[in-house]
């Protein structure tokens, strides 16, 4: 059975810093690219970073040079550190899993607010 948990989410003020982590189990890890998608209220679900098995990240371009995705393949584990935190970054967040099958997480709230 594949499970995918996300954790790390939160409120924090603008500017700030926050790491999502996304351990999934049940599944040949290395063989996945695994992206963050963030969806705000009223928005649809968008790509923010993915990472290939091997460890090569993309990024959208409005979360360039502030977001940094990462990966230990050992521990099964995706990583987004998050820094110069926006309002505008306030959403859900998700983690998916993808190769032959796909896998999301059931998503955890960043909230972005004075």
């Amino acid at each position: 059975q594949v499970q995918v948990v996300e954790s790390g989410g939160g409120l924090v003020q603008p500017g700030g810093s926050l790491t999502l982590s996304c351990t999934i189990s049940g599944i040949i890890f290395s063989n996945y690219v695994v992206a963050w998608y963030y969806q705000a209220p009223g928005q649809v679900r968008e790509v923010v970073a993915s990472i290939t098995g091997r460890g090569t990240p993309t990024y959208v371009d409005h979360v360039k040079g502030r977001f940094t995705i990462s990966r230990d393949n050992g521990k099964n584990t995706v990583y987004l550190q998050m820094n110069s935190l926006k309002i505008e970054d306030t959403a859900v967040y998700y983690c998916h899993a993808f190769y032959i099958e796909s896998y999301w997480g059931q998503g955890i709230q960043v909230t972005v607010s004075t």
